[in-house]
């Protein structure tokens, strides 16, 4: 059901959205987390270790998705909180036609370079063979992964965050069984994991295509939509690249740490593989109620209330820190088994280790992090791209440059995991700073299309 959320106590509107969108992001972890949990468990550490290796990768092609996601969302959000129906119509089929295009052309990179990138990465030879593998089946599911995150970028800009929470919840838990069937049943190896996840996200993405559809035409308009727009098309891509560079610049950050990692040995590529799971499914839980935050946003910049946005904010801080606290502390006391869930217990004692230090690190921070991702997302929806990536940048930035050099004073491994609190800080800082000189102090509460970002 399309919900407006412009009208509505802040608090009880932001909760009612961003709840479901916690719980899909979450469901949409468990693909890659089913794929280690089933590598690590039926095959092995060094199995787990190549699916954790190529996930890196794969995360450059979802930055694209994603962008294509938030990009069509905050600006379909905006006109429909602006009851712009038919521009919202035609945003919508640009995007999807631009989706398209640059699908094909990562798809065609992917098959020419992924093996140079595992390479450069310096992939152990013992796990190049199916970090490849794994890679190669990904690249051919990605227009699942596109059009599916526009479909939820839709979703979300009609303000129906239940419908894929739906689909999401159903397909991931269909992927851990078929992961165990093509694994232990079949006897496959590192491509019945991966196999599985494209049938998966296949069948949700053809499933979640449809039904928005069916939703979307469903809205009336005056007149028919253009199929294209390049001035709407525009405003899509003023949203879409700076958080497609964003995620892409994270996502090159995240190689180079693994890099880093790579160079201590396959212990601590498993125990790393294991942990990073966890914190970014925390991570990707809590931006994704940012992109929430989002579309909140943009909807009320468009119905002109900037005083319904900032309370909005506040709002938002709240709901993510009542999650935040539950998870820190359910992270520090139950770090061993949560580790343990991924690994192989005869051969994991070191790996285990390694990847129990970056929980026990990074999670107190999650309260700090999430600060930011709430601005974040409330300098996004409005338009205030610049300082959006300003932050941004300096946190990915300042991980890579400290996770470089700290593991090189003898902290190894444990250095790596401390660049993480220190960006988060630093980057929440600007956000927060950026968020009250553009938001926050503004003496208007009526926003007029003068004063619109990107108007």
């Amino acid at each position: 059901m399309n919900k407006d959320l412009t009208k509505g106590e802040p608090q009880k509107v932001l909760l009612a959205f961003c709840l479901p969108l916690f719980g899909s992001i979450i469901f949409q972890q468990l693909y890659n987390i089913a794929d280690s949990l089933v590598a690590g468990k039926f095959i092995g550490n060094n199995a787990l270790a190549a699916v954790g290796n190529s996930y890196e990768i794969t995360l450059i092609f979802i930055a694209f998705a994603f962008g294509c996601n938030i990009g069509c969302s905050v600006v379909a959000a905006r006109l429909f909180g602006a009851r712009r129906y038919s521009e919202m119509k035609t945003a919508v089929y640009s995007t999807l036609i631009a989706a398209a295009v640059l699908c094909a052309l990562l798809m065609a990179l992917g098959i020419v370079f992924c093996g140079d990138l595992l390479e450069l990465i310096d992939t152990p030879p013992e796990v190049m063979e199916d970090s490849k593998l794994y890679l190669d089946i990904y690249i051919l599911g990605l227009p699942f992964v596109f059009f599916y995150n526009i479909a939820t970028g839709i979703f979300s800009a009609l303000g129906d965050s239940r419908t894929p929470f739906v689909f999401l919840a159903c397909s991931s838990i269909a992927n851990i069984g078929v992961d165990i069937l093509f694994v232990a049943g079949f006897n496959m190896g590192v491509d019945g994991v991966a196999w599985a996840t494209f049938i998966c996200q296949g069948i949700s993405c053809v499933l979640a295509l449809v039904v928005v559809f069916r939703r979307f035409f469903g809205i009336q308009t005056a007149e028919r939509a253009k199929a294209f727009s390049w001035k709407l098309l525009g405003e899509v891509a003023v949203v879409a690249v700076p958080s497609i560079l964003q995620q892409s610049f994270i996502s090159v950050g995240n190689i180079v740490i693994q890099g880093v990692i790579n160079s201590f040995g396959t212990a601590a590529m498993a125990g790393y593989s294991a942990s990073i799971k966890l914190n970014n499914m925390v991570i990707s839980a809590f931006t994704t109620l940012g992109n929430g935050i989002s579309s909140y946003t943009a909807q009320n910049i468009g119905a002109n209330d900037i005083e319904r946005v900032r309370r909005g904010f506040k709002a938002g801080v709240k709901i993510i820190w009542s999650l935040c606290l539950p998870i820190v502390i359910v992270y520090l006391s139950c770090t061993r088994w949560l580790v343990y869930i991924f690994l192989d217990s005869s051969d994991g004692t070191q790996a285990a280790k390694i990847g129990m230090m970056l929980l026990w690190i990074v999670a107190p921070f999650y309260f700090v992090v999430s600060l930011k991702l709430v601005a974040d997302g409330v300098l996004r929806g409005a338009g205030y791209m610049t300082q959006f990536m300003a932050a941004t940048f300096t946190d990915l930035i300042l991980r890579v440059i400290l996770a470089i050099v700290l593991s090189k004073t003898g902290l190894e491994t444990t250095g790596v995991w401390l660049a993480w609190p220190i960006g988060w800080t630093i980057a929440t800082v600007m956000s927060l700073i950026f968020y009250r000189a553009k938001i926050h102090k503004r003496n208007d509460t009526v926003l007029t299309p003068e004063t619109i970002p990107g108007e």
